[in-house]
Parts: structure tokens; C-alpha cells; sequence
């Protein structure tokens, strides 16, 4: 291997092992499916867990990683690459898709309902027997490296006619369902993670239960764990349970003046 691609490879590999605790048999089933050159697909509610998964797999199966944030003006060329103007010349510049591809790389597409319909579509031939990327702009056509993964998550409970992902791309891809994790386990998870004492945690971790459980009187989202965690992390410097819950998690869910009254009356529950 060049020295170059060895030093990029090196670069974006997950030095330490991330913390993350099993809630079914995702680990199986993610290895089960890289095994096979399977690409995955993540379902689950926004800060349950699915990037930290993705991480924990990259360093147990001993793959770089690459991640990419999708957005609405996400084009091709965004993650494909583009020439590029440098010393009064012109040079290629790969985006991170293709970067993934040539150095077998996990390519880890974040809530990828947010990017361009038209974008999306150029993953296509990745995902089944071709596993290859075309270049338009270099007329170039690149087979995938043997240990290349395609990984891509979204927020079912966003869906909506426009911010959908189509069938022809769900197809191609081995889904696992993400959930916020069991009391105990969220509970450790908020612990370690919030570096808080685990009755505490378990304080936050139950007035999380409880806001997710009022979700559909108007809440577009339930708190998070990841919301949980910065309560945690805003007790462990100080603040009182009701000021970092009410930063960290009423604030942030909803500006609505009655559902603020309603998780505030929750917080003073927990206090």
C-alpha cells in the first residue's frame, strides 16, 4: 500500500474503542451484514445511538471511517469530488464518498432523507452486485475496494411526502431498528457518558421516559438520550437538575409556551 493512502487510512481510523452498549443484536448483525458487503441502513429517532454505533463497529471490524452530515444542498459532486483550481492549475479532488471507495473505508451517510433526491442516487450502483462509483466529470468508473461498506442512517419519525427515502434506494440495503435503550441500560449509558453518579442518571433517564411518553400531544420529538447526556454533563459543572434540565431538554424540544409549562411541571417532579 503507498505510503499516502497508508497515512490517510491510519488518519481516519477510531483510535480508541468508543463506549457504546449493545441494546439488541445489532453488533451481529452489522458484522454479519459487513461480512457479506452488505450495505446497512440505521432506523431510529434522532440521538439514540446510531453514529456511536457506526463508530464502535468502524473500530471493532478495524475500518477508517468516513462521515458525511447530509443536507438539503448536498449535491453529487459533494460527495463524488470536483476539479479544483490550485497554482493556476487544474486538479481532481475526491469527495469523501470516493475517498471511502478507493481506500475501503465504512462511508457513513448521516440522515440521508436531507440530502438532494438527484444526490442520492449516484450511491446506487454501490449497493448491489456492480459495487462501483462513476466519475462523469473524469469519465472514470472505480470498483469499490474489497473492504468498502456503505452505511446510511434517517429518522423515520421525519418522514413526510417530500423528506422520504424512496423504495428503489430502501431495497438495496440491510436495515436495523434503533430505539432509545431499556431504563438500565440508558441509565449506565447517561452515567458514563454525562459523568454523573447513576442516581442521578437515573433521575434524567426517567424524566426522559416521561417526556417521550407525551410525545404526540404535540411534541415533535421525545428527549434524547444525547439531550440527557448534556443535562448530565451541565450537573457535573455545577448546575442544579432543574436549571440543566430545562436548558438541555425542555429548551431545546420546543418553544411552544404550553408544552414548556408541561415539561417544566415534569422536571419539578424529578427535582
Amino acid at each position: 500500500m503507498p505510503e499516502n493512502i497508508q497515512t490517510e487510512t491510519g488518519a481516519l481510523m477510531i483510535g480508541n474503542q468508543p463506549y457504546y452498549l449493545e441494546t439488541g443484536n445489532e453488533v451481529q448483525l452489522f458484522e454479519a451484514a459487513y461480512d457479506a458487503r452488505l450495505p446497512v441502513m440505521l432506523k431510529g429517532p434522532t440521538g439514540c445511538g446510531k453514529t456511536r454505533c457506526v463508530e464502535y463497529m468502524a473500530h471493532r471490524l478495524k475500518r477508517p471511517l468516513i462521515t458525511v452530515a447530509c443536507h438539503e444542498d448536498l449535491f453529487a459532486s459533494d460527495l463524488i469530488g470536483r476539479y479544483l483550481l490550485k497554482d493556476d492549475e487544474t486538479i481532481w479532488m475526491d469527495g469523501p464518498l470516493t475517498r471511502a471507495v478507493r481506500l475501503g473505508a465504512i462511508c457513513y451517510l448521516d440522515e440521508i432523507v436531507e440530502a438532494r433526491k438527484d444526490t442520492t442516487v449516484v450511491i446506487h450502483p454501490l449497493t448491489d452486485n456492480r459495487r462501483m462509483l462513476n466519475i462523469e466529470k473524469k469519465g472514470e468508473t472505480i470498483k469499490a475496494h474489497a473492504d468498502f461498506l456503505l452505511v446510511i442512517s434517517y429518522n423515520p419519525g421525519y418522514q413526510s411526502i417530500l423528506k422520504d427515502l424512496k423504495q428503489s434506494t430502501r431495497q438495496r440495503f440491510v436495515a436495523l431498528e434503533f430505539d432509545y435503550p431499556e431504563p438500565d441500560k440508558e441509565t449506565a449509558i447517561v452515567s458514563h457518558e454525562g459523568r454523573v453518579d447513576q442516581a442521578t442518571a437515573a433521575k434524567l433517564v426517567a424524566l426522559g421516559g416521561k417526556i417521550r411518553n407525551i410525545k404526540e400531544h404535540g411534541l415533535t420529538e421525545g428527549a434524547s438520550t444525547r439531550l440527557l447526556i448534556y443535562a448530565a454533563h451541565l450537573i457535573n459543572r455545577g448546575l442544579s437538575m432543574g436549571e440543566a434540565c430545562r436548558a438541555a431538554v425542555c429548551l431545546p424540544l420546543t418553544d411552544d409556551a404550553g408544552l414548556k409549562e408541561t415539561l417544566d411541571d415534569l422536571i419539578e417532579d424529578i427535582v
